[in-house]
């Protein structure tokens, strides 16, 4: 009887010291300071996991522990953060995150855009050096271009090169996320499927700012490679440090690049620039045509043909309407006598 309740005694000893230890364990955890982390930050979800992860490659030491002391706080929401400074205390550190929100403003990235063009464009807009961000661009690329979806984000006035280009990326994968989900019948496109997908949209881009348009220069595409054709498109030449750059009759001839689609068959190695998600849409949905051809016309719209004889009347008419435009401005130009 006697060793009986000695073994239960021993147990119940045993017990207490458990329960002290785990009532203590989060009492001692508290009073170990966070690591001070980069002071401005992006959260791309509110997802605990996703929380823990944003918080460890920004700096601050975070924790499996953290993990579970932060399902009792209130989660931060997606966004952006600027923890000025780090609580003494590790959960004032959690149930204070939620509410230091950074000041923020909005970015308009354009369509048809390097990342060059891109990353100087922000450099402007934000005050940040051009270099460090395209160097974070090509740190995360896996197109080369086309990462970086066009149109308007929420950035903090306080990030630097790092933080904004991150974010931007994330930004935009919950975008294609997004755009899977609406347009895609099956699941999200796997990274072939993706990167084809960008590079015709990236050409479609290139080819006309008109969304109306954009569909139909999508069929033409099909319509071309469908019957084993060249897609011979300027557009295809408006990459890298020739973009936005005219293309002339010369540059067509010397051009040994694969993205000359006048003398490659296929479609260029990569996307050529930023897309908008018009541009995705026309690329994955083009409009059921018979069109071969199409040619800029004297309204800054595209004639779109089905043969190669009304084609070349489309070149023609808009050869003369240049020449006819050239040589008004060229007599304005001359000085009275």
């Amino acid at each position: 009887m006697k060793r009986i309740m000695r073994t239960k005694y021993r147990i119940l000893r045993f017990l207490s010291k458990v329960l002290i230890l785990l009532l203590l364990t989060p009492l001692v955890y508290n009073y170990i300071p966070v690591q001070k982390g980069k002071t401005t930050f992006y959260l791309p979800s509110s997802d605990i996991d996703s929380v823990i992860d944003t918080l460890k490659e920004n700096g601050y030491g975070v924790s499996k522990i953290d993990k579970i002391m932060l399902q009792f706080f209130k989660a931060p929401e997606k966004g952006w953060y600027s923890v000025k400074k780090t609580p003494k205390q590790r959960f004032t550190f959690f149930e204070k995150l939620s509410s230091q929100k950074a000041k923020t403003m909005r970015v308009k990235l354009y369509a048809g855009e390097t990342s060059i063009e891109l990353t100087k464009r922000l450099a402007r807009d934000l005050k940040l050096k051009p270099t460090k961000l395209l160097q974070e661009y090509r740190r995360l690329t896996k197109h080369l271009e086309g990462d970086i979806f066009a149109g308007f984000y929420k950035v903090a006035r306080e990030a630097d090169e790092r933080a904004i280009i991150t974010a931007l990326f994330q930004m935009s994968e919950e975008k294609l996320k997004n755009f899977a989900l609406l347009n895609c019948s099956a699941t999200e496109p796997n990274e072939l499927e993706l990167k084809v997908l960008l590079i015709l949209a990236s050409i479609i881009q290139k080819e006309t700012y008109h969304k109306s348009e954009m569909p139909i220069i999508a069929s033409v595409i099909e319509n071309r490679l469908n019957k084993g054709m060249k897609l011979q498109m300027d557009g295809t030449l408006s990459y890298g440090k020739y973009s936005h750059k005219p293309i002339s009759s010369k540059r067509i001839r010397k051009d040994k690049s694969y993205y000359n689609t006048y003398i490659y068959g296929g479609i260029p190695p990569a996307p050529l620039c930023t897309v908008s998600m018009e541009a995705m849409r026309a690329a994955l949905h083009p409009r059921k045509t018979n069109y071969l051809y199409f040619m800029l016309n004297k309204k800054g719209r595209h004639n779109f043909t089905e043969n190669y004889k009304q084609h070349v009347k489309n070149i023609k008419a808009f050869r003369n309407k240049k020449n006819k435009r050239d040589n008004n401005t060229s007599k304005k130009s001359k000085p009275s006598a």
